[in-house]
């Protein structure tokens, strides 16, 4: 597939050497582009042809993040050929953050964060283009009522199951006439790029959608949290312009995060079973960060 895709494509056929990148869950095969120039280097994905027209919006996307001046890969070319289709964007230098933050010291970490928190600020200055859209309510609704009835069945149990869901249900108003933007939608660290200890930028906006800002949060609580409380704190108050969030922003934030308990389950079992005693641990550890959500700011923000 390579080879025939070298034959085709003039910013293929120019590269010195081609190395493909396992890292990841997405289904794209994904390629690391070297030329002769050592400073020049790209990023090549194939997917499947049927998934082309969704390619083309994020590709659109990320012509918007580079309007925006977001720090990430910038798009070059993309289209079909023999079937496959393809995307090429420029390669974002530095180091996996997931790994990388481990040897930062606190306060390093803290400011990555910052500018975590600033450059999410840019990517949610970009408005859904469509004005026919249903409300980020009724689709966050619906698809909470779906993860839910799949976790029922599942064979899966958290501990105090029903208090969580009546949070929910409690809490679930208040998605409301939230503002309709982009969303990263999965905004941790592993698609946070570093270099020497700095914020470098962002990967991975394939699983972009459009809705609540406050929801790209979430991954806090899930994931980066674990990782490094002092780069979740300064993301959140790098995003506020160095300002403690309003009890609005910690209603919302709990809410998604309580929604992500029965659709990470649910997504852990079909895509990734293995994976399934290590989603419930994250889970746990956020669930007891917020007292089950008796308290709806996390104890490692409080303290």
């Amino acid at each position: 597939m390579i080879t025939v895709l070298k034959k085709e494509i003039a910013l293929i056929r120019n590269c010195e050497s081609i190395l493909e990148i396992k890292k990841g869950y997405s289904n794209d095969q994904k390629y690391l582009l070297n030329y002769a120039n050592k400073e020049q280097r790209f990023i090549l994905r194939t997917f499947q042809k049927e998934e082309l027209a969704k390619k083309r919006e994020e590709f659109s996307v990320l012509k918007g993040m580079e309007q925006l001046d977001v720090s990430c890969p910038r798009p070059l070319e993309i289209g079909e050929s023999n079937g496959i289709g393809y995307m090429i964007v420029t390669y974002l230098e530095g180091d996996d953050g997931e790994n990388s933050i481990r040897v930062c010291s606190e306060e390093e970490q803290y400011q990555i964060g910052q500018e975590a928190g600033k450059e999410l600020l840019k990517v949610h200055q970009y408005l859904n283009p469509s004005s026919h859209s249903t409300s980020w309510f009724s689709r966050k609704s619906q698809k909470h009522q779906a993860y839910l009835e799949a976790y029922l069945t599942c064979g899966m149990k958290v501990k105090h199951e029903k208090k969580l869901i009546q949070f929910i249900e409690e809490h679930i108003h208040l998605m409301k006439d939230r503002p309709t933007v982009l969303q990263h939608d999965d905004y941790h660290l592993s698609n946070i790029v570093l270099k020497n200890k700095k914020f470098a930028g962002i990967l991975d906006f394939g699983r972009f959608d459009w809705g609540d800002p406050y929801h790209d949060f979430l991954k806090i609580g899930l994931f980066s949290r674990s990782l490094s409380i002092p780069f979740s704190i300064g993301q959140i108050e790098g995003y506020f312009k160095h300002q403690k969030p309003e009890e609005h922003f910690w209603k919302l934030y709990s809410l998604y995060l309580a929604m992500s308990v029965f659709s990470s389950i649910v997504w852990c079992i079909k895509n990734v079973p293995n994976e399934i005693d290590d989603m419930m641990e994250k889970i746990t550890t956020f669930l007891e960060d917020h007292d089950y959500f008796d308290e709806i700011i996390p104890n490692w923000y409080k303290s």
